[in-house]
């Protein structure tokens, strides 16, 4: 119905305006030229937002490449530094570790030194006690006249501290004894008290080297604990030492597996921002060459059509076509139309109605109905006019089919591959976002496990402090009690050498005397129960250094314990940290670059949406809706060959 209605109209326009060919093409060029100057100002305008687009490109991805050359550039020093210190640190962890075993090893020399004395001063004390004891009991047997007196000499004479004189003046009073038999008390007396002199200055010459023995054991004791506090103490501060070093050195690792980690995703992401802008280059490149042509070849188009509309319209052309060309009004009289022959007119009807119903052309149809009233001099311009306007259809319809093909192939293309870019763009926005999510999962257990590590160190140190201060309040008062024994020692021992002292000058009275008081020896203070209190008194100050040496040890093991709880912890600690501070710079980093994909998605879908926006508006005029378009041109063909065999029999 929509070409009967147009065909009709052009017919009727034909019939009753004056409107020529030329005036109709001249009005399509005008249509044509103002078409063409729209089209150019749209694409000036979408090239110049492209063009913006590019320029912005251009600028940002080329400072990111620069930021990332420099970064690239701190990070490798960053490495570089962070590995040359942990070498520097190793180096300076093997010399104290050298220093620390000799430390140690001179540490075990003095102690088994020390050892070794302390046996050997044991050993003679114990032998210059013996002996001191054997006088005494000799001395109080011979003053007492006791029948064991032989006993007590035989095995005194066996002391092999005794004087070799000493022993044989023992020898020659026990050969006298042997052969005088029982002597009578005042020979014995005689006999015995060179002896007894001689073995009670002996005895005092026993006393003063066993005190001189003690103190010098007292003396090497004292070097020793010096010696012994000195290398401990430096062996503490070079294992301190030795583990900060540990410490800082594992930290600059970290550092420098950070910093590598850091620098592999900054050489990605310039490696990516390279790409984009050498892609970016080539695509402006390319879209500015392909602007370029089609904004001279639009002008020359539009020039051309331009300069073609206006010969046309000047009056050597439309001026001539007006006066020699008149419209497709034509005078007819009824004498034309009665020598019409109506045999052949009917045929010509018949032909046509036949061809309109095998083609079911409606021009054919509306030409039959004509030719069945009117003369066929107006049927045959019809007819002429009508083959005119079919093959300018078909050749309007063919620019239109191939404009038709390429857009819509361009737009499908178009449509295809942003709709491609768009899933790609999502699928690793969703990617991003999942491995965003597990690394905030990370970073979050990573969280909870150094706050645990640090409620452990706070509630070890707590517990190392009080140990602390348990060991080292029984150290000092161990430390107290050693003195304070050692004082009432010294008080004793000072006592009883000066009672010794007293009893040999009163006993240095004469023999007379020394007879005369044999009933009643002089006192020189308890000797036997003073020397068991001293005894009782060294042992209760070996038990309280040997409480000072266990707290000590105690304390010693403790702190190694903790300090080695405190760096392996603090080891975890670090490691976790540096985890998680890396988990949060790619969590950050892959925040931005969701960022810029959700902004690349959002123009991409902008793109899409453009594409599939423009091929609903090519739908209208390049879809087929009813025939074909092969079919369109083969009934058109058929039409016209049918009005072309109408126009020959009419001729005829």
């Amino acid at each position: 119905m929509v070409r009967l209605s147009a065909a009709a109209v052009l017919i009727s326009g034909c019939v009753a305006t004056d409107v020529t060919p030329l005036q109709k093409v001249i009005s399509m060029m005008d249509g044509m030229v103002k078409k063409g100057k729209d089209e150019k100002h749209k694409e000036e305008v979408a090239f110049n937002e492209f063009k913006v687009w590019c320029d912005q490109t251009r600028e940002e991805t080329t400072k990111s490449i620069k930021s990332g050359a420099d970064a690239i550039v701190q990070l490798s020093a960053d490495i570089e530094k962070a590995i040359a210190d942990a070498e520097n640190l190793k180096e300076e962890i093997e010399v104290l570790d050298k220093d620390r075993n000799t430390a140690e090893d001179e540490l075990k020399a003095a102690t088994k030194i020390r050892a070794k004395e302390n046996a050997d001063y044991k050993a003679e004390h114990t032998d210059l006690s013996e002996s001191v004891d054997a006088l005494d009991r000799a001395i109080t047997t011979l003053k007492n006249k006791d029948v064991t007196v032989a006993q007590s000499l035989i095995q005194l004479q066996s002391n092999s501290r005794i004087p070799a004189r000493t022993k044989a003046t023992i020898q020659a009073f026990l050969s006298l004894n042997e052969e005088s038999g029982a002597p009578e008390a005042a020979a014995y007396e005689f006999q015995s008290g060179g002896l007894v002199d001689m073995m009670e200055k002996l005895k005092i010459k026993f006393e003063d080297q066993r005190t001189a023995l003690e103190k010098s054991e007292i003396a090497a004791k004292g070097n020793y604990d010096t010696l012994a506090q000195a290398l401990t103490d430096n062996i503490k501060d070079m294992s301190n030492s030795i583990t900060e070093k540990t410490e800082k050195k594992a930290t600059r690792k970290s550092d420098a597996a950070e910093a590598k980690g850091d620098l592999e995703v900054t050489k990605q992401a310039k490696a990516e921002d390279e790409e984009t802008l050498s892609d970016a280059a080539a695509e402006c490149a390319a879209r500015t060459d392909e602007y370029e042509k089609n904004q001279v070849l639009r002008g020359e188009e539009i020039k051309a059509i331009q300069t073609a509309k206006d010969i046309l319209a000047s009056p050597e052309v439309s001026g001539n076509a007006d006066k020699h060309l008149p419209g497709f009004v034509q005078t007819s009289s009824f004498a034309q139309l009665r020598s019409t022959n109506p045999d052949k007119r009917s045929h010509v009807v018949d032909y046509l109605r036949s061809k309109a119903k095998q083609t079911g052309s409606q021009y054919l149809a509306l030409i039959a109905a004509h030719a069945a009233e009117d003369p066929f001099a107006k049927i045959k311009s019809m007819i002429k006019d009508l083959i005119v306007k079919l093959m300018e259809e078909a050749n309007a319809e063919a620019n239109q089919k191939g404009f038709c093909d390429a857009e819509m192939a361009t737009n499908k293309q178009t449509r295809e591959i942003k709709s491609a870019e768009c899933d790609d763009l999502s699928a690793s926005i969703d990617k991003n976002e999942a491995d965003t999510a597990q690394l905030s999962e990370d970073i979050t257990v990573l969280s909870d496990d150094i706050a645990a590590i640090n409620g452990q160190q706070q509630e070890a140190q707590k517990l190392r402090d009080e140990a602390n201060a348990k060991n080292t309040e029984t150290i000092n008062d161990a430390k107290v009690a050693q003195a304070a024994v050692e004082k009432a020692m010294k008080v004793l021992k000072e006592f009883y050498a000066k009672a010794a002292d007293a009893a040999f000058m009163q006993n240095s009275g004469g023999l007379d005397q020394e007879m005369a008081s044999v009933s009643k020896a002089p006192y020189n203070g308890m000797g036997a129960g003073g020397g068991n209190v001293v005894d009782f008194l060294d042992v209760i100050l070996s038990d309280f250094a040997r409480l000072e040496a266990e707290a000590s040890t105690e304390e010693s093991e403790q702190s190694s314990a903790h300090e080695k709880f405190m760096n392996e912890s603090g080891e975890d600690k670090a490691v976790k940290e540096a985890e998680m501070k890396h988990k949060t710079v790619k969590r950050e980093q892959l925040t931005r670059l969701n960022t810029n994909l959700k902004k690349e998605l959002e123009m991409t879908q902008g793109e899409l949406d453009a594409a599939l926006a423009y091929y609903d508006k090519l739908k209208p005029d390049c879809v087929d809706q009813g025939l074909s378009y092969e079919d369109r041109v083969q009934q058109r063909k058929e039409e016209i060959q049918s009005l072309k065999e109408a126009l020959e029999m009419l001729s005829s």
